[in-house]
């Protein structure tokens, strides 16, 4: 990959449909996160149409899908698909993972697979969809694994629009994505590359709090229009978290077109720009040397 050709790093999207036409989220969920995005028929493409997508922009991507299937019991896109069709567009496609932490050893087998294998470069979490607290002791043996690896964790953290307005919305606990349940993963694991996925709402204090005080701890702005970003978020970015802010944008239900457009009306200073877009990311992905 040409780092220096391209415009951004977008570290936040999502496989939705794999090449068999299996999505990634039953209909039921897939449909609450589209009522919640107002994002009524737009389409599941396929990783080959994400990256056509992003090589007109010149932009890379992050790509990874959820394990989720302990808690939904919908089977997902597997990794090693996910991986392949990255690797057969590695000019702008970066793979991550997703595996469910309730899998125990046979997790972490696939995790160390995965990365030795099919070049892997991170881990995808969403502790509300999978249904457990990123604190608990049982994704630890999973975390340790990832840190010996070398590669970065995502978290989900705050709102989801996955299950938002169905009864019990979906059976998916809001609370598992509070960003201080993260702090402990990064006192235990002081090596893991963390990534706090989203403005934390509510809890955007907080995620600030972990990332100031945690060396490597970051944050990911997407799946929010810049425009609706908390002041203290930006005032953050351009100061205190100038190095460890990272340009996502949630790609299908947010396409980075409109990210960016309501990026470049924010108050963001003209020489961190290009730190959120592109520098921070390329580092923490190894894909540039400090």
């Amino acid at each position: 990959m040409d780092v220096s050709a391209l415009t951004a790093i977008d570290v936040h999207t999502h496989a939705e449909l794999s090449k068999d036409g299996h999505a990634s989220l039953s209909p039921e969920l897939l449909g609450a996160s589209a009522e919640y995005f107002k994002a009524h028929g737009h389409r599941q493409p396929t990783i080959e149409e994400m990256a056509a997508h992003y090589r007109e922009r010149r932009m890379a991507a992050v790509v990874f899908t959820v394990d989720a299937e302990h808690a939904t019991g919908h089977p997902r896109i597997a990794n090693e698909e996910v991986a392949d069709s990255c690797a057969a567009h590695a000019d702008v496609l970066i793979p991550f993972a997703s595996v469910d932490p309730h899998k125990g050893r046979a997790g972490i087998r696939e995790a160390c697979r995965l990365v030795t294998e099919y070049g892997v470069r991170g881990f995808k979490f969403h502790p509300s969809l999978q249904g457990f607290s990123p604190d608990d002791r049982m994704a630890y043996p999973l975390y340790e694994a990832i840190q010996e690896l070398g590669v970065p964790a995502l978290f989900h953290t705050g709102q989801t629009g996955i299950g938002a307005g169905l009864p019990g919305g979906g059976g998916i606990r809001l609370k598992y994505s509070d960003p201080m349940l993260i702090d402990d993963v990064a006192v235990d694991f002081p090596e893991l590359r963390i990534i706090l996925a989203h403005p934390s709402f509510p809890w955007q204090d907080e995620a600030l709090a972990v990332a100031t005080h945690k060396p490597h701890v970051y944050i990911d702005l997407s799946g929010w229009s810049p425009k609706y970003f908390p002041p203290q978020l930006v005032r953050y970015a351009n100061t205190l978290l100038k190095d460890k802010v990272l340009f996502g944008s949630d790609y299908p239900v947010i396409t980075p077109d409109r990210w960016l457009a309501d990026f470049a009306a924010l108050d963001i200073k003209p020489e961190v720009r290009p730190r959120i877009l592109k520098d921070n990311a390329a580092r923490l992905l190894g894909l540039l040397k400090d």
